[in-house]
């Protein structure tokens, strides 16, 4: 893809969209402990069919699984000032969970990685769609009322 292409957002995908079949794409498999859990990729992006939604039961399916779909930018209630704010906080506020990159079977069209770079795919895997009780980090991942480095707070949420 050339890069004014990606500049633009032509073709990027979220990597944790919802399943949606016929307009997502499974990319990992969710692995590790309630505490500490890790998204092992696939090897290839598998389209999403009704067989895989069922697989998560009785879990959601963005418990189990990762999905990757189209990046709808400024439709996409983390899209703001032009970038992924899930991609742009999570490089600020989580610890990278692995030295090398992971294997990616969309880094060519992710959305993070074309907005981050490496240092976001160094803590990818610890990012999981759909938790039922997430760490104080993911949970400031997304609340943007929270900035990272606001006042009287550390990066990591603790105060000072």
């Amino acid at each position: 893809m050339p890069q004014d292409e990606a500049d633009e957002g032509a073709g990027l995908l979220c990597p944790s969209a919802p399943a949606e079949p016929a307009g997502s794409v499974l990319i990992g498999v969710v692995s590790g402990t309630p505490g500490a859990p890790r998204v092992v990729p696939t090897t290839h992006a598998v389209p999403v069919t009704l067989e895989i939604i069922e697989l998560a039961r009785p879990a959601s399916p963005g418990e189990v699984f990762r999905f990757a779909g189209d990046c709808h930018e400024s439709r996409c209630v983390h899209f703001r000032n032009a970038a992924c704010q899930i991609a742009a906080r999570g490089t600020v506020l989580l610890d990278e969970v692995v030295d090398r990159l992971p294997p990616c079977p969309i880094r060519a069209r992710c959305r993070w990685f074309h907005q981050e770079g490496p240092a976001l795919c160094r803590r990818c895997p610890q990012i999981v769609t759909e938790q039922r009780r997430p760490s104080s980090e993911m949970l400031r991942i997304v609340d943007e009322s929270d900035p990272p480095g606001s006042p009287g707070t550390n990066l990591r949420g603790q105060n000072n």
